[in-house]
């Protein structure tokens, strides 16, 4: 609790209370998302710019596509995106809802004599709840809150999506890279089939070695036919992803995984930056400081009356005579002295700094294991590619040079081969798996880890967003 208490009111600094300008609630969405990835958001309204937007996107899906650009249609074209853009719309006009007086009630009452005077009595009165004015400021500062709260959770969705669609370019780059190894080593197992085949009809190879090599050309087919669908599949997950059907499914991507870089980031302040800057942290944060507001207020104003009505009443009586005068109608917490309402309040605010606390904890944790899981891999595939294929490479040549001299079988020859391959896969697997676990490091600090954005310096201010774009 003390930590969620620190978090609360002092820890994420970063997190600008000021009143949200009406006119621009998804100009805040867009400046955190382009200073955490350089990359641009758009809400579909169906404006003359979104359609040009739309064929921007169809025209890069048809060509050559990297990770960025991939990332980029995504953040623009996917559907399940633009739903989470309205909950910036209903909340804003939540906040302009809350912004407005509730309409005064009119009554009127006709009451008729049984005897004279006969006229008819006739009362009217005009009330406006008067508490109304006087928590108004408060409503729409709340309502306010809960605007930043929805801006900075549907921000958070957006790097989300970006780290999903990395991972799911990644995956499918290695696994065409994968692709292109196993079609070489089944053009090498047809060629060494056929070879085989021959010898074997001049009796120079006995049955065993000659099934040995079809059954290794065979499984080398196979290979091929499940990468393939493999590659199907993930293909698809990336259309998903980008929001792409019919004509814009035709794109193409590079089937070489990007070189590792030679340096890392520090792993000294990443969990301090996370801490700064995780957007659901701070959504978290706000909604906890609200939950504490409301709590506080009720604690405060539960022996007051829950309405005050105040307005004018005029009736005319029977005779004629007319009296007016001022109105008031107010509910008298006799019974209901907000025990219950105080209570659930106090659980809601205490439930909400327990999370706040357990996200805090969980963040610093995912940090660390992101890290040392893109480190791991990062040594797994320098290793691999520095020493295990050297030595694969060498034992093959040797292997191959033994069984020219028929010191080897063919045997001996296809093992070394499948070591070979395998290692290759691992190799390639560890690659991408460095780049999915980069990619997942990004999401859990909350910003890209190259030019990253110090808190101070991207302090989220809602009044100035639109000219931060």
């Amino acid at each position: 609790m003390k930590l969620a208490r620190a978090l609360l009111f002092g820890g994420l600094s970063v997190l600008v209370t000021q009143r949200v300008e009406a006119g621009s609630p998804f100009d805040v969405v867009q400046h955190l998302i382009s200073g955490r990835t350089g990359k641009k958001v758009g809400w579909n309204r169906g404006t003359p710019e979104d359609a040009e937007v739309e064929r921007t996107i169809h025209a890069a899906l048809r060509r050559n596509l990297s990770v960025d650009a991939a990332v980029q249609i995504a953040l623009l074209n996917n559907r399940g995106l633009q739903a989470q853009f309205e909950e910036v719309g209903i909340s804003q006009a939540d906040l302009v809802q809350a912004g407005l007086l509730s309409n005064p009630e009119f009554a009127a009452n006709w009451r008729f004599p049984d005897r004279p005077p006969s006229g008819t009595n006739a009362e009217y009165s005009v009330v406006q709840d008067f508490l109304d004015l006087v928590i108004l400021p408060l409503r729409r500062k709340l309502a306010a809150q809960q605007l930043q709260a929805t801006q900075l959770r549907v921000s958070d969705e957006v790097l989300k999506l970006a780290a999903e669609v990395k991972s799911a370019f990644y995956t499918l780059q290695a696994r065409q890279q994968l692709l292109a190894t196993l079609g070489t080593v089944t053009e090498t197992n047809e060629t060494a089939a056929e070879l085989s085949k021959r010898l074997h009809d001049a009796g120079n190879v006995n049955d065993l070695e000659l099934a040995n090599q079809q059954v290794a050309y065979s499984q080398s087919r196979l290979d091929i036919a499940q990468t393939e669908g493999q590659v199907r599949s993930d293909r698809e997950r990336l259309n998903r992803l980008m929001g792409a059907w019919g004509a814009d499914t035709g794109w193409r991507i590079s089937n070489q995984l990007p070189e590792i870089p030679a340096r890392d980031v520090s792993a000294g302040k990443l969990e301090a930056l996370a801490i700064s800057q995780r957007l659901d942290l701070q959504a978290t944060r706000l909604q906890a400081d609200i939950a504490g507001q409301f709590y506080a207020l009720r604690a405060k104003t539960r022996f007051l009356p829950t309405s005050i009505k105040l307005g004018i009443d005029t009736e005319r009586e029977t005779d004629r005579q007319v009296v007016t005068g001022p109105a008031l109608a107010l509910q008298v917490p006799l019974f209901d002295q907000g025990q219950g309402a105080v209570a659930k309040l106090r659980a809601q605010y205490r439930q909400a700094l327990f999370r706040l606390e357990e996200l805090a904890v969980n963040v610093r944790s995912e940090v660390r294991e992101a890290r040392d899981r893109m480190l791991a891999n990062r040594d797994a595939a320098e290793y691999s590619r520095a020493v295990l294929l050297p030595q694969r490479k060498q034992v093959i040549e040797l292997t191959q040079q033994q069984y020219n001299f028929m010191l080897k079988s063919s045997f001996d020859l296809l093992i070394a081969k499948q070591s070979e391959v395998a290692t290759e896969r691992s190799y390639i697997d560890a690659w991408r798996d460095y780049w999915i676990a980069r990619a997942e490091l990004e999401r859990v600090v909350g910003g890209s880890l190259t030019g990253r954005v110090r808190a101070e310096n991207e302090s989220t201010n809602f009044k100035s967003a639109s000219q931060h774009n």
